[in-house]
């Protein structure tokens, strides 16, 4: 399986997007500070993550989240990211 993930900043309450075969590894790695872009916001909790059978449909849908702020905007309304 491939996943894409929502993290939540539990410092800055800021959000992360990002793909990965290994959740749980990946997530120790933003955690532990080994991520440039996520170092800044830790601790993360992982807020949200969607799985999928092929590594192209996971790497669509982070691409589509992260260039289009209408659709990360969409989905955190919809999960109560913000409330």
């Amino acid at each position: 399986m491939y996943y894409v993930y929502l993290l939540k900043s539990k410092s800055n309450g800021q959000a992360y997007v990002g793909s990965t075969k290994d959740l749980k590894k990946r997530f120790q790695e933003h955690n532990t500070g080994n991520n440039k872009s996520t170092k800044s916001g830790r601790p993360w909790e992982v807020f949200y993550y969607e799985a999928y059978a092929k590594e192209k449909f996971a790497l669509s849908r982070e691409k589509r989240l992260k260039q289009y702020g209408k659709s990360l905007g969409i989905l955190k309304k919809r999960i109560g990211f913000d409330d």
